[in-house]
């Protein structure tokens, strides 16, 4: 059973977790074996074991923390005083460059949430409840109506999720680039006009 999750790089666990985020950042996931991994950041199998649980606590506790970040750089991107589209570029292609080192990971542990693996449990919170409430603050900040600004977050964060898989199935960059500029041209549009078109 894996121990409590820490928030930064402190502890021995915080520190295995960073380091393992760098690796994956620089080199992939592949076939990598837990000893392969604790090898590639200076520790042993039984470390890893001890903080993880096992190979795939760790690859959950990975895609966990990726995600947490990813929702820390959308916030501060959004709070940098940018015109909306300007900003929503800036996310997107910095979004970009994390889906190609680390959406095959994300997508892999996505389905043992779904599959209910006990390593991907808490995935199952953090993969979508976890990012709503901020989405759903910046629809509002846009102007989207206030009862309608939770459907409205939960479509542009499935519509975003589907095109990152296509992003990394296609490798069509610039075409899903286009189709995610569509996407927020037309949640502003929404705004523009009260949100027609969602009823309760």
């Amino acid at each position: 059973m894996t121990r409590s999750r820490d928030d930064g790089s402190t502890t021995a666990r915080g520190r295995l977790l960073d380091a393992a985020i760098a690796h994956f950042g620089r080199h992939g996931i592949g076939d990598t074996s837990l000893r392969g991994i604790a090898e590639a950041v200076g520790t042993s199998h039984r470390m890893l074991i001890y903080h993880f649980g096992s190979r795939e606590g760790l690859l959950a506790e990975v895609t966990r923390e990726v995600e947490a970040r990813r929702r820390a750089v959308m916030t501060a991107t959004y709070d940098a005083d940018l015109p909306p589209l300007e900003a929503a570029a800036r996310y997107w292609e910095d979004t970009v460059e994390a889906t190609l080192r680390y959406g095959p990971l994300f997508f892999e542990l996505a389905a043992h949430a779904m599959q209910g693996r006990e390593h991907a449990a808490a995935l199952r919170e953090d993969l979508v409840a976890a990012w709503l409430p901020s989405i759903t603050d910046l629809c509002r900040a846009i102007g989207i109506p206030e009862e309608q600004a939770p459907t409205h977050a939960r479509l542009a964060l499935g519509a975003a999720r589907g095109l990152l898989l296509d992003l990394l199935v296609s490798g069509e960059r610039d075409e899903v680039a286009k189709a995610a500029d569509l996407l927020n041209r037309l949640l502003l549009l929404s705004a523009e006009v009260g949100g027609a078109g969602v009823h309760d």
